[in-house]
């Protein structure tokens, strides 16, 4: 079991039960605690830019194939801006057919349109 005190408000805590190898240091235990956040947020990102929580499906099928999607676009969207930052482009741009809600969260997606390929882009 791992406990975590909050600087802000030393009266709370919080517990983590872990099963991990008996050789498992506490600074493993709170590393793979840490990634939780990370975790968190790529969901936050997927609901808000791709619509992972948008499904309004009746069967198992059905949904296990919008969350694919989702993720697959959530994915894209990821490669997408780290083949922008290699390339040194320096202020995220949305795309020019922008038209979903502004996003929920600061972690979201920019795109710069030159960066999509044409074939993505007609029809």
């Amino acid at each position: 079991m791992l406990a975590r005190r909050s600087i802000s408000k030393p009266d709370e805590i919080a517990y983590y039960l872990a099963c991990a190898p008996l050789d498992a240091t506490a600074a493993d235990l709170v590393r793979v605690a840490g990634c939780r956040w990370k975790i968190e947020e790529c969901f936050q990102a997927a609901k808000n830019e791709c619509g992972l929580d948008q499904y309004e499906v009746r069967r198992y099928v059905g949904w296990y194939r919008h969350i694919t999607l989702a993720m697959l676009a959530h994915a894209f969207l990821a490669v997408m801006t780290v083949q922008e930052r290699e390339k040194g482009v320096s202020r995220p741009t949305h795309p020019t057919s922008w038209t979903s809600h502004p996003p929920k969260s600061v972690v979201c997606w920019q795109l710069n349109p030159a960066a999509i390929p044409h074939a993505a882009t007609t029809r």
